[in-house]
């Protein structure tokens, strides 16, 4: 069974959050501030950890830090409103793998959170292949990373964007196109994509502010454009791998938020989760 660590500080959600993930299956514990998340992780590692940006005292970003610096490749949702779309930047910048924005379904969280953890848990295939590019590899059965040699960090997503860049080399692919052959959404903010490229030049380029690998074509989208020694191909396998797609939603529900319903006793599905009224802060 799969455990989850749900953080928040509304009781409200945390307690509708937590049932309906328990009534879907896994272990649920919850914390209700960031100590208490670090701790409770601390004691029993979670899977994946549901993590609200905004909480008291110790917040959402430093959190995730934290968590981070214990488990590497800990998959982690945020959750953030509508009105916090720079700290929604810097929860991806910080490694999140996917973030909801509350007001949001149940269902549609459900499916985020099956969506990362089949792409955490799902096997490596039998022969996955191995990318480079110059001094740059990726192992795809390993998933790791390194460029001369050196091991370089990288989260799931970051490493599925790169490799699709690497088994494509010259094509441009716009925000969209990215959204959904490396993520699976058809519907989603754009401005994830443009986080993670982001994050994937500053450990890939020499210079991030003027990359020469990973190319903005502008109006357009993005381009790998391969080594001069030549471009990225698979050594393994002429397969394609499996894992680029590993976090397709699980079915053909939409993802669209209710933003008005509210959050009941039965936990509907389709319930939002919305903000409550804020309260006095211990």
């Amino acid at each position: 069974m799969v455990r989850i660590l749900v953080v928040e500080d509304d009781a409200t959600v945390r307690d509708a959050v937590a049932a309906y993930l328990a009534r879907a299956g896994h272990d649920v514990e919850t914390a209700p501030d960031g100590e208490s998340a670090v701790a409770a992780f601390t004691a029993r590692p979670a899977d994946l950890v549901l993590l609200d940006l905004m909480l008291p005292g110790l917040g959402g970003l430093e959190v995730t830090r934290r968590l981070r610096s214990m488990r590497r490749d800990l998959p982690l949702i945020m959750v953030t409103a509508r009105s916090q779309e720079h700290e929604r930047v810097q929860g991806l910048q910080h490694g999140a793998d996917d973030y909801v924005t509350k007001p949001f379904s149940l269902r549609e969280l459900e499916l985020r959170v099956r969506s990362v953890l089949r792409r955490a848990t799902a096997p490596p295939p039998e022969v996955a292949g191995v990318l480079r590019d110059g001094d740059l590899v990726v192992d795809l059965g390993a998933r790791t990373v390194t460029r001369g040699g050196e091991a370089l960090s990288f989260t799931a997503r970051e490493l599925d964007l790169l490799a699709w860049f690497l088994q494509h080399p010259g094509v441009v692919w716009s925000r969209d196109e990215l959204m959904r052959e490396v993520w699976g959404w058809d519907v989603g903010d754009a401005s994830t994509v443009t986080v993670h490229v982001r994050r994937v030049r500053e450990k890939v380029e020499a210079d991030p502010g003027a990359p020469v690998r990973l190319a903005t074509v502008f109006g357009r989208g993005y381009r790998w454009d391969a080594a001069p020694d030549g471009a990225a191909a698979p050594v393994a396998s002429d397969a394609a791998p499996t894992t680029v797609d590993a976090d397709a939603p699980v079915d053909d529900a939409p993802t669209t938020v209710d933003a008005d319903a509210p959050v009941d006793a039965s936990l509907d599905a389709d319930a939002a989760v919305d903000d409550a009224p804020p309260g006095p802060r211990s």
